[in-house]
This record gives structure tokens, C-alpha cells and sequence, in this order.
């Protein structure tokens, strides 16, 4: 029925469409005028950039036009101010015309049409020089909008064809820019290509032309509107005796759509379940990690290694009494979880890890118990495991914010960046609110259907299911580093495509939800296993490509194998699927670990053993639940029987993934790197130089120590740093990377080196210069652990200078050691240009394979000939002359000291005489700050003070 209104006289009216067009010419009056006003008063300044200038850059980018500089911000600000009049005005006409009853799109779409004009507001009036972090923040925030104004838009569009055919070119061109506008930014910001930044600006001013023309589209429907201005009291007359108070309008939507629609309730509810598969997920990724640090102190096996076996605790549920017990408890067993929560708070690392270990025994459990008692209600057992599989995307997102740690892990605390109390606090309400009730209190109900299939191959489905979401995607970079093969750029990065890892996550388990036979299926199967078989077997992007394939497939096969699986005794599926997860996790960490552990050997450099046995696991599981499938109803039907509820329900979930989803874009926004990176004293053209085995970023009370490398690193004004025993980018090292911090926060260019699929403990390098090229070698190492080298070509004051980082076999190896030392000097002999070594070489000074390193062999000199208490830590260089030396103590924070070398790039090699300080040039001096007693446990050692030459 058609409202009523109030009698009146018409004194104003226009067709909707005027609203369109006004927007339209406004807004891009406000960026055009904008332009060629700039163009004509500060052509030269706008085009500049950090690199280049006029010619090489010749068109402004769409920032600088519209920045800092008068008139021509001023011009924007005005136009872009009186946009937001119609702006507003064509978000609550397309309101208008989109509503429905029963239906919440409408108003979430209204509501972030309105988001995205408050934020543009935002950037537009603060800018850049205003306030950096603000006008970053809104402007990310207004980009990320249009992900959800955009695609609501197209979703609520009438029947229109015109429109809706119009409304998809822009969107898809707009959205398809995106791809070579960030390929061309990547060109400037990374590989500084003259002439990249125009075309990137091209692509740019495309992007604003495309989102001013999607929402110019709305003129076709406006035109169907007629705004009317009545005049109800007579005011344009003078008449004061209008009536008091206007008639209620009748079948108003706003009760209906809140009847029926979003529930704030519903929302918090299923927010509060996956903060608690948030929680499960940060105690599980922590405890090997905890694990780790005692074999890593006793260099060998502590016998601690018995607490990965915590996870096993589900076999508890094949007891029938102590099941029934556990499941009526269910909020006492998750709450006893949070022992590992609080385990940062035990001082000791064995107290830390006990506490972290039955938290880890209590959560799977727990979790296990949960879909047990849920399995009887469909619905309700699909929004468990909905949360359970974001709570692994949130956790991953959590690491990808804090640089690869997780704020809530046992080894974060207050000093290091951790977030223990908040998390602790938030966990406990969590499991309040998501424990409120079950479909099962203790009750042991069936699930609807027959049970088909083998509850074995359905617990082995799991154990790769569980294996793969572990040790692939609990961290975003970790394929990536499967892929990468050092400089140039071949391939994706940690930032920001870690971002595209945890969007394929996302679109996996939507399609687990929404195709669950298409998940559960052989020909989806294959798919994944062909994705498996490319990350194993190939780099740079078409193994990133198999990365993603592998984070949709392990993403989607979630729900349909714990749906599965919890119609068996959980016992025999999630006990046994834990069991040999713990089986897998040993094994990954086997094929590097090779030389410390029993039968090792049979392991060695087998991740591609590992992966097969992951995807066979896997499909026993596919195996078990296409049986069942075939006893149950239909998919349509199966759908036909969703209630109204169960998809509001499903809908809050989705909710929380789109959001984690935004917030993993805005991430990689505001994690980019600037790469204008300079040295500390490049008016002395110096070169510090450092080398540091960092014992993977655990110190010796199992805290994380980046912060406090960060710390030391850079009041040594290190310019190249390498760092050895660095890739823990493993289940028990926590799939972690310490690199990703100390590049972002020192400034700093970064070659992570080897990848985790190459079986070594990792050498890395940063630098405060380009790396131009990079090269990654595994030396001959027939009987002990691989030894790892990097071979990079540095960009140097113009100069291009060879730094080699290298880690030499272990001690009971000397024929591997022999091997290295020739093939290392081999090419450092090769390379014509001028080289730095910073490496472990496990030998004595002048004595053994030190002589082949040093010498005529490889060209190389001693940093310090005189130097005889050294054993493992030696820099070696040629073609550089080297001005000082020093050794610095390492503190807490690992077993190795810091040594460190200074070099004038440009100038002959020199001589071994020493010289005082005070005939070196302040540039080339050691900061006096680790003098004496130091600072913070640094300070320097053997010889107390730098040496300095001549």
C-alpha cells in the first residue's frame, strides 16, 4: 500500500536524476580542476618523486595533484566539500530504492556509502603533512569500502540492464586496474624504474574516474524519482494553523527488517566462538615453539620433546562416562584451556611449558568434545566449525599484524610486543558467552541420517587436514618463502601478498560452506593435490599459484571432513587424527634436523615425503566422507531444509570473515615498505658490516628477542647485517620470521635466503643498500646438515659489492666442511668485484680449511689476522679497505657474540698496522655507547675496546 502524506502544497520539485549529475560534475570538477591547475602553476613539483623528475616522469600521480600545495588543494577541498551534498543525497536515494522487507543489505550498504563519504572527508582535509598515520588510516579505510559498496551495489541493483551493464564495466574495470596499478608502484617503490610512477599515475587517475563513473550510473534509476518539497503548515503562506503533528505513516520496514534481520546478540555470539577458535589455534601454533627450546639449548634430545604428544587428549572421549562428564562440563574444559594463555606469566621456561601444554591438552579436548555435542543439530555443528576455521584466518592475521609473532603467544610478553593480559581477558569472556549452551548437555545424540564410512580413514583425514592448516597456513609468508629464490623480484612477498594467502583462505572456506560436495569431492581433491605438487616442486609465482590452490583446497575440506568425522566415536577420528598430526609435525621437522635425531638420516630433505603423505591422509578422509554422502540426502535438499535461523546464523559468520578479510587488506596497506632506505655515514661512503647466529629469536629465558636485536643492531649502525640460524618457518619454530620486523623497523632491504622447503636452519641478509642480485646456494654436505649460503650483489655509494652469507657444517663433519670451504672459495675467487664473507666456518685461525678461505684460494683477507680466539664467527673482504673491528657481547639474547667490520667503499684494501681512534675519522668510529660496561649486556669484549687500522 502507498504511504499517505499530509495534505500540502507543492513548492519545490526535481527528477532524482539531478542528484547523479551534480555528483557526477562535482566531484570530478574537484580532481580536474584540481589537475590542471597544478599542471599550469607546479608542473615540475608535481611530478617529482623520491627518484626521478621531468623528463623521466612526466604525468602527476593523483596525490601529488591534490596535495599540499596552494591553490590547487584548495580548488579540491572546495569542489570535494560541496560533493558530499550529493553524495549523501545519492546514498539515501539508493536506499530508498533498494530497500526490502526483511532484508539487511540495504541499510549495511547505506551505512558504508556513508562511511566512505566521512572518510574521504577524512583524507582529504588531513593530509599527509597533517598527519601521516590519520591520512593513511582514512584513506585506507575509504579504499577498503569500496570492496563492500561496490559488489552491495551491483547485488541490490534493480532490473535494470542498462545500468547493471554499466555498473559491471566499471566495477571490472576498476577492480582489474588494480592489478597493474600495484604492479607498476611495486616497479617504482621496489625496483626504481624510471618512468614506472607515470604509468602508475595513469592507472590511478583511471581508478577515480571509474569510482566517480560507477555511481554515476544511478541516473538511469533516479530518473524514475521525483523529489517533492511540500509545504504541510502553511509556512511559504504565513499559515501558523497547520496541524500539531503529522499521521503516522502505515507498513512502515523498519520493524520488519529488525524482526527478521541482524541481531546484535546473534552477532556477539558468533564473534565470541571464533575469538575462542582464535584462542585454540595461538595455544596450539605456541607449543612446539616452547617445545623447540630445550633440544635447541641441549643440542640434542632433552626428552621434552614428549609434550607435542598434548594434543592426543580426545582419545579421553572413547570413555563413555568421562565423555558424557566432559561434554556436560564443556565451559570448565575450555575455561581450564586458558592455562596456556597464562603461561607467559610462569618465569620459568619448563613451568611456561607444562602450563602451555595442558592448556593445549584441555583446548583440543575441549574442542573436540564441542562438535561432539553439537553433531546432532547441523546447523549448529557447520557454525562451530565455521568458528574453528576463522579462528585459524584470525590467528594468521594476528601474526601477519605483529610481523609473525602472535601477541597472545607464551613467548610474548609486556617488553617484546606481547598482549597476553588483553588476550587472556578477552579469551575468558569469549568462552563465557560461546559456552552458554550446546545441543547436547552431556546427552549422547545421534546425527541425522545413517553413518556411513570408516571412522579410521576419517581420523587419518583429519591428521592431514589439521597438518596442513598448521604448518602451511598458520603463517601468510610461509609458502611464499617456499617460493622465493632471492633478487630480483621474482615471485610474490611476504608484504603485501600475504594478504592474497589469507584471501584465498577465506574464499576456501566459503566454498566448504556453501559446496560441501564440491569440497568433499575426487575431482576437487585432484585439484588440491595438483596444487601440492606445484608449491613442492617450483618457485617464483607459478608456485605461489599452487600455494593458493592448496589454501582454498585445506580451507574448504574443513567443514565437510569435521562433519564427517563427528559422526564416528571422536575418539577414534579426532584422536587419531591428533596422534598422527604429531607424527607429521615430527617428521617436518626431521627432514632438516636429520643429524640430531634417531633414524634421521631416512628423512633427510624429504618435505616432498611429507607433502604426499599430507595429501594421501587427506584423501583417506575424502574416501570416508564421499561414503557418507551417498546415505544422506541430496545437497538441494539438504538446503531445502535450512531454516530461516541457521542462515542468519551462517550470515554473522560470514560477517566476521568479510571483516578479518578487510583488516588483512588494510594490513598489507599499512605494512608496504618505503625502500628509501639510506646508510648510516654515507658521507664517509662506510660500510658496517655485522654477523650474528641468532639461535631463531629465542633468548635464554624463551622470550622472543627481535626487539632487542632491533635494539642492538642499530645502535651498532650496522649497514649489512647477516644472521644465521634464521628460517623458522616450521611447526616447532612456530612458522615465524624474524626478518620480516628487524627490514620494517631498522629500514632495511632483506633476502630471507633459503626457503624452509631447502632443509637448512637458515642464513638471512639485510642491508641498508638495494640488492640488485641474489643468489641462494646448498654447499656439499654429503654426511652432515646442509649448509646454506647467500651470494648477493650489493648496490654500494654507485659501486656494486659482492656479500656473501654463509653457515658452515657442524663440528663432527669435517669432510663436509672441506667440501664447503673449496666450493665457498671457489666463489668468492670468481667474482670480480669487491666482497665481504660473513659467515660461521667452524675452524681455527691460520689452522685447516681457515686457509682456504683466507688466501690465495679465494682471494680473501682477514678482517683481523691477529684475532686468534675465534671458532666459528669470521668476516673476511677484498677490494674494500677496512678501517676497524670489534666483537660485542651477545647479552641474553643467544649463544653468539656480534662481530662487526668497517669498510670504505671506493678506496684500496690497506694494512694490518693498527691505528688510535683519534686518527679515524668520525664516521668510521664504533659507537662508544658498548664501552666499559655496555648497555643492556652489550658491550665490547675479548679486546675490550675496536680495533682500528690504517
Amino acid at each position: 500500500m502507498a504511504p499517505k502524506f499530509k495534505d500540502g502544497e507543492t513548492v519545490a520539485s526535481f527528477n532524482g536524476k539531478w542528484i547523479s549529475y551534480s555528483h557526477t560534475v562535482v566531484a570530478y570538477a574537484a580532481f580536474l580542476g584540481a589537475l590542471i591547475v597544478g599542471c599550469y602553476l607546479h608542473y615540475h613539483k608535481i611530478v617529482q618523486n623520491e627518484y626521478y623528475g621531468y623528463p623521466d616522469e612526466w604525468f602527476p600521480s593523483v596525490s601529488a595533484t591534490i596535495g599540499d600545495r596552494y591553490p590547487e588543494r584548495s580548488v579540491f577541498m572546495v569542489f570535494i566539500a560541496i560533493t558530499s551534498g550529493p553524495r549523501f543525497a545519492l546514498v539515501a536515494l539508493w536506499y530508498v530504492l533498494t530497500r526490502r522487507p526483511n532484508s539487511t543489505l540495504p541499510k549495511f550498504i547505506a551505512a558504508v556509502g556513508i562511511f566512505r563519504t566521512l572518510t574521504c572527508g577524512g583524507w582529504t582535509y588531513v593530509t599527509s603533512t597533517d598527519d601521516h598515520d590519520w591520512h593513511d588510516i582514512f584513506m585506507i579505510s575509504y579504499l577498503v569500502a569500496t570492496l563492500p559498496w561496490t559488489l552491495g551495489c551491483l547485488a541490490l541493483s534493480p532490473r535494470n540492464a542498462t545500468a547493471l551493464k554499466y555498473r559491471k564495466i566499471f566495477a571490472g574495470a576498476f577492480f582489474g586496474t588494480l592489478v597493474p596499478l600495484i604492479y607498476f608502484f611495486i616497479q617504482h617503490k621496489v625496483h626504481h624504474v624510471a618512468g614506472a610512477y607515470t604509468t602508475y599515475a595513469f592507472f590511478e587517475w583511471s581508478l577515480v574516474l571509474l569510482d566517480v563513473a560507477f555511481d554515476a550510473v544511478t541516473v538511469v534509476e533516479f530518473e524514475n524519482f521525483e523529489i517533492v518539497v511540500k509545504d504541510v503548515r502553511g509556512i511559504s503562506r504565513g499559515n501558523k494553523a497547520a496541524d500539531a503533528v503529522l499521521e503516522k505513516q502505515k507498513n512502515k520496514e523498519v520493524g520488519q527488517v529488525f524482526a527478521g534481520g541482524f541481531s546484535w546478540p546473534g552477532f556477539f555470539d558468533a564473534l565470541a566462538d571464533v575469538y575462542n577458535g582464535f584462542a585454540f589455534w595461538s595455544m596450539l601454533t605456541s607449543l612446539g615453539l616452547l617445545v623447540w627450546y630445550f633440544p635447541l639449548w641441549h643440542m640434542g634430545i632433552s626428552g621434552y620433546e614428549v609434550m607435542v604428544m598434548c594434543t592426543v587428549s580426545p582419545f579421553l572421549l572413547g570413555i563413555k562416562p568421562l565423555r558424557y562428564l566432559i561434554v556436560s562440563n564443556i565451559r570448565i574444559c575450555h575455561l581450564l584451556s586458558l592455562a596456556g594463555s597464562l603461561s607467559f606469566l610462569a618465569k620459568s621456561p619448563e613451568n611456561r611449558l607444562f602450563s602451555a601444554g595442558f592448556g593445549v591438552w584441555m583446548a583440543c579436548l575441549s574442542w573436540a568434545a564441542t562438535f561432539f555435542a553439537e553433531r546432532s543439530q547441523p546447523h549448529r555443528l557447520e557454525a562451530r566449525i565455521s568458528a574453528f576455521s576463522i579462528g585459524l584466518l584470525a590467528s594468521s592475521i594476528a601474526k601477519f599484524a605483529f610481523w609473525t609473532n602472535n601477541p597472545v603467544w607464551p613467548i610474548m610478553h609486556g617488553p617484546n610486543g606481547g598482549w597476553n593480559k588483553v588476550g587472556f581477558v578477552l579469551a575468558f569472556l569469549a568462552i563465557i558467552r560461546s559456552t552458554r549452551y550446546t545441543a547436547s548437555s552431556g546427552a549422547d545424540l545421534p546425527p541425522p541420517g545413517p553413518t556411513k564410512g570408516s571412522s579410521t580413514l576419517a581420523g587419518l583425514g583429519l591428521a592431514g587436514l589439521f597438518f596442513a592448516m598448521h604448518s602451511l597456513l598458520s603463517d601468510s609468508s610461509t609458502m611464499i618463502l617456499w617460493v622465493w629464490e632471492g633478487f630480483p623480484v621474482r615471485g610474490p612477498l611476504a608484504v603485501p601478498h600475504g594478504a592474497y594467502t589469507l584471501i584465498a583462505m577465506g574464499l576456501g572456506l566459503c566454498i566448504g560452506l556453501f559446496a560441501p560436495g564440491f569440497a568433499r569431492s575426487w575431482a576437487f581433491y585432484g585439484i588440491g593435490s595438483i596444487g601440492a605438487a606445484v608449491l613442492t616442486t617450483y618457485s617464483h609465482w607459478f608456485g605461489y599459484y599452487g600455494a593458493l590452490t592448496v589454501a582454498i583446497y585445506t580451507m574448504a575440506i574443513a567443514p565437510p571432513f569435521i562433519s564427517n568425522a563427528i559422526r564416528h566415536n571422536p575418539a577414534g577420528t579426532f584422536g587419531l587424527g591428533f596422534l598422527v598430526y604429531n607424527f607429521l609435525v615430527l617428521a617436518h621437522v626431521w627432514v632438516v634436523a636429520y643429524a640430531f635425531v634417531p633414524g634421521g638420516p631416512l628423512m633427510r630433505e624429504h618435505t616432498d615425503w611429507v607433502m604426499t603423505a599430507t595429501m594421501l591422509f587427506i584423501g583417506c578422509g575424502v574416501f570416508s566422507a564421499t561414503s557418507q554422502q551417498t546415505a544422506t540426502p541430496t545437497i538441494k535438499k539438504y538446503k531445502d531444509k535450512v531454516s530461516p535461523a541457521a542462515n542468519k546464523q551462517r550470515s554473522y559468520y560470514l560477517y566476521i570473515l568479510f571483516g578479518l578479510e578487510l583488516l588483512a587488506v588494510s594490513i598489507a596497506y599499512l605494512r608496504f615498505p618505503s625502500y628509501n632506505y639510506t646508510p648510516y655515514h654515507p658521507e664517509e661512503k662506510a660500510v658496517t658490516a655485522g654477523i650474528w647466529t641468532i639461535h631463531f629469536s629465542l633468548d635464554n629465558d624463551m622470550w622472543s628477542s627481535e626487539r632487542r636485536m632491533r635494539d642492538v643492531i642499530q645502535e651498532l649502525e650496522l649497514d649489512v647485517v647477516g644472521l644465521l640460524e634464521s628460517d623458522l618457518q616450521r611447526i616447532i619454530m612456530g612458522n615465524r620470521d624474524t626478518t620480516q620486523f628487524l627490514a620494517e623497523d631498522l629500514g632495511m632491504y632483506v633476502d630471507y635466503g633459503p626457503g624452509p622447503n631447502k632443509h637448512t636452519w637458515g642464513s638471512a641478509l639485510l642491508s641498508k643498500f638495494p640488492i640488485v642480485n641474489s643468489t641462494h646456494h646448498l654447499l656439499p654436505s654429503p654426511v652432515g646438515e646442509l649448509a646454506p649460503a647467500i651470494h648477493a650483489t650489493l648496490d654500494m655509494y654507485g659501486e656494486m659489492v659482492d656479500v656473501f652469507v654463509f653457515h658452515s657444517g657442524q663440528e663432527e663433519d669435517p669432510e663436509d666442511r672441506r667440501l664447503q670451504s673449496e666450493y665457498l672459495a671457489g666463489l668468492m675467487r670468481e667474482t670480480p668485484r669487491p666482497a665481504i664473507l660473513l659467515s660461521y666456518l667452524v675452524t681455527k685461525p691460520l689452522e685447516g680449511n681457515y686457509n682456504t678461505y683466507v688466501g690465495e684460494k679465494s682471494g680473501m683477507r682477514d678482517v683481523d689476522p691477529s684475532d686468534w680466539d675465534r671458532w666459528c664467527e669470521y668476516i673476511l673482504y677484498k677490494g674494500l679497505k677496512r678501517t676497524g673491528y670489534a666483537r660485542v657481547s651477545r647479552s641474553t639474547i643467544t649463544d653468539t657474540e656480534i662481530q662487526v667490520g668497517k669498510f670504505v667503499v671506493g678506496q684500496p684494501e690497506g694494512t694490518n698496522d693498527f691505528i688510535s681512534e683519534d686518527q679515524v675519522a668520525p664516521g668510521l668510529r664504533f659507537p662508544a655507547l658498548f664501552r666499559g660496561e655496555g648497555v643492556r649486556g652489550h658491550r665490547y669484549h675479548v679486546f675490550d675496546e675496536p680495533r682500528y687500522f690504517a
